[in-house]
């Protein structure tokens, strides 16, 4: 034996290029009395080939051989019985082997009998992610206004999974379809029957305040609320009747608007089914608002804005009585309509989930008590086949086609996009669904706030339901509070990877935990900056109170909001007044600055809007939250810079100028408890 050793050492010094200087001890491995070939520095002879070198007879025997690794420039040990391979020499009758040291990431599937493989199973190359764990791995740097590194320190209760079909373009598109008609048919609806436009962003809120009451099977369309009659649809519709009033700039400005309030006020009443009293109350202060105008010369500013409000004073309560009716009747149309467009999106969904032996399920009873970190929303039923969506990728940008449809968005957002859906999705590793629930996101988003994207990059149409927060702000809410988590995002605004989101059939691919309404949290530290939607706010300030009042673990909500102040009470009233408030401090209009809501399409110079009303910051906190995270004067101060206009900018430039110095997030670790 010690023959055919010491000549099979010869041989492999025959192979392999000279080496100098070499010990012993590196070419006689001490698991081993079998000598082997050191592992060499230099290339092999012959490298082009896929070369596969000799072995003793023991190792052959039990399957392994030995080729050269290319990548590495060393050698590596391949056992073609078990899939097995090793950078370091193998011992002999090894039970089993570790799949962390497979330098391949060949590893048969669990169960498998070794004997049947006989051939290495291809594998998709692993992602930077999971190529090294540990103290040792690269943590991997995405660039973009956001931190998706950032842990979650949210403990919720466990709860079911949704009851939802997963994402599905073709769906995607009809539930899309309908919903752009129902806006329309809102429109003509106020247009024909009111002779006025559809308020402005009335139809979005409207969706947001239907959602706090749907309990329907539409993750969109609303199709399952009571009361059916929106009261926020009401109302808005009712401030524009007979007109729409808005603050005119110039006293001829201010004249004709007066002028217009009149006439119109006058044709409801002379057109519609009014009472006689109320229309000669109406008739009256009518002939009187024209007697003044044409008697009245150099009537200033300030004459006809008062003349405007006496007469609205005097009309507004017959108008209402008047067209009470018919905006009530527009409201519940609008209503049955959606319900009956999300029975019909629901049967296209179920003949898709047959063709694949699939069926939406029951929605599961949430009877659990059990406390767990805070994870993305799961889905009952598997994924069927999707449709290819066509991938155009452009330098700055990437456009999505699918059915002549094109949605596009940033190459950064893209890149934020696959990082989220890398740390989120478990049923798509290969990423094979990846450009389709892309496309998804931006179909339903664009859908929901009633734009094409690109029009509204050419008009700079301010969207408020998703504009967030400027970078800096996350940073010090995170430096300074331990904030992890967002309460009212997307995952095209969102900064962390753990956040709430409306839709949490297509956003949950990409780290949603769904409605905020629906989470149960125990514990961790929160920034909720809801759309503006008093329906909503009101719901989740009862929502945090309520798990506020039930937890005694530390727990902590920050919550932005526009400040806007109306006579009856509005939910940032209910917050002020609120038991657990801790903190309250309000920042003027015109000195911060908000991130666009189209962020995702936007170039980097239009990204940031100087806010022209002014922002409240309230703390709600438990006891132990606190204790924790209270809001100090110093913690304050620095928020409070943080949302000063230009901080972004300069950050930007602080990172271009030295992109090698640490991130905030390092910095204050004291202050940080996880």
């Amino acid at each position: 034996m010690n023959e055919e050793v010491e000549l099979k050492v010869q041989e492999d010094r025959q192979m392999w290029p000279p080496m100098d200087n070499v010990p012993i001890s590196n070419i006689v491995p001490t698991h081993t009395n079998i000598a082997i070939s050191p592992a060499p520095q230099g290339a092999p002879i012959n490298p082009n080939n896929f070369v596969e070198y000799e072995l003793p007879f023991e190792y052959v025997q039990q399957g392994w051989k030995k080729f050269w690794s290319k990548r590495e420039n060393r050698p590596y040990f391949w056992n073609k019985l078990t899939g097995e391979s090793l950078w370091e020499m193998p011992p002999l009758n090894k039970p089993q082997f570790d799949p962390i040291t497979d330098p391949l990431g060949i590893c048969p599937p669990v169960g498998a009998h070794p004997v049947a493989m006989q051939s290495p199973i291809p594998v998709a190359k692993r992602r930077p992610s999971e190529e090294l764990v540990g103290p040792q791995a690269k943590k991997f740097v995405l660039a973009g206004p956001w931190d998706l590194d950032v842990q979650t320190n949210v403990v919720i209760i466990e709860r079911p999974p949704c009851n939802y079909m997963h994402s599905h373009p073709e769906v995607e598109a009809y539930r899309c379809s309908l919903l752009s008609k129902l806006r329309q048919c809102y429109q003509e609806l106020c247009h024909s029957r009111q002779s006025i436009d559809a308020p402005k962003e009335s139809f979005n809120r409207w969706l947001m305040e239907r959602k706090v009451l749907d309990t329907g099977c539409d993750p969109l369309l609303p199709s399952n609320c009571y009361p059916e009659i929106s009261m926020s649809m009401y109302k808005e519709i009712m401030n524009d009747i007979p007109i729409k009033l808005v603050r005119p700039k110039f006293t001829g400005d201010a004249r004709k608007q007066l002028s217009r309030y009149a006439e119109a006020a006058k044709s409801i009443m002379e057109s519609r089914n009014a009472e006689a009293e109320s229309r000669k109350v109406v008739k009256w202060n009518v002939d009187e608002t024209f007697q003044w105008l044409r008697r009245t010369v150099g009537a200033t500013y300030d004459d006809f804005q008062d003349r405007l409000a006496h007469l609205k004073q005097q009309c507004q309560p017959h108008l209402t009585e008047t067209v009470k009716v018919s905006v009530e009747g527009i409201c519940l149309k609008i209503y049955n309509l959606s319900a009956e467009y999300a029975r019909k999106v629901r049967e296209k969904s179920n003949i898709i989930l047959k063709e694949h032996g699939l069926e939406l399920p029951p929605v599961l009873p949430n009877n659990s008590t059990r406390k767990v970190w805070c994870y993305p929303i799961q889905f009952q039923i598997g994924c069927t086949r999707l449709p290819v969506i066509e991938y155009l990728p452009d330098r700055d940008q990437a456009m999505l086609r699918f059915q002549g449809d094109t949605l596009v968005i940033n190459a950064t957002h893209l890149q934020k996009m696959e990082h989220l859906y890398r740390h989120s999705c478990f049923d798509d590793r290969k990423f094979e669904l990846f450009i389709p629930r892309v496309w998804v996101v931006l179909k339903r988003y664009a859908t929901f706030l009633g734009v094409n994207p690109s029009s509204a990059v050419a008009s700079n149409d301010v969207h408020d339901t998703q504009a967030s927060l400027p970078v800096t702000v996350f940073e010090c809410l995170h430096r300074m509070f331990a904030v992890s988590f967002e309460c009212f995002a997307s995952p095209l605004n969102c900064y962390f990877k753990q956040y709430c989101s409306a839709f949490a059939d297509c956003d949950s691919y990409f780290g949603s935990r769904g409605l905020f309404l629906h989470l149960k949290a125990v514990s961790g530290s929160f920034e909720a900056h809801p759309p503006y939607c008093e329906e909503l706010l009101e719901a989740t300030i009862d929502h945090m109170e309520r798990l506020l009042s039930e937890s005694h673990e530390p727990l902590s909500f920050v919550i932005i909001l526009p400040d806007y102040r109306e006579p009856t009470p509005t939910g940032l009233q209910r917050a002020e007044e609120s038991q657990f408030k801790r903190k309250q401090v309000t920042i003027p209009a015109y000195e911060h600055e908000f991130r666009h809501g189209l962020q995702h399409v936007l170039n980097r110079s239009e990204l940031n809007i100087r806010s022209t009303h002014g922002t409240v910051i309230i703390w709600l906190q438990n006891q132990a939250g606190f204790s924790r995270w209270g809001p100090t004067e110093d913690r304050v101060e620095a928020l409070l810079e943080a949302f000063r206009p230009g901080r972004e900018r300069e950050r930007d430039r602080q990172e271009l100028l030295s992109p090698t110095r640490q991130g905030s997030t390092s910095d204050n670790k004291d202050v940080l408890v996880h």
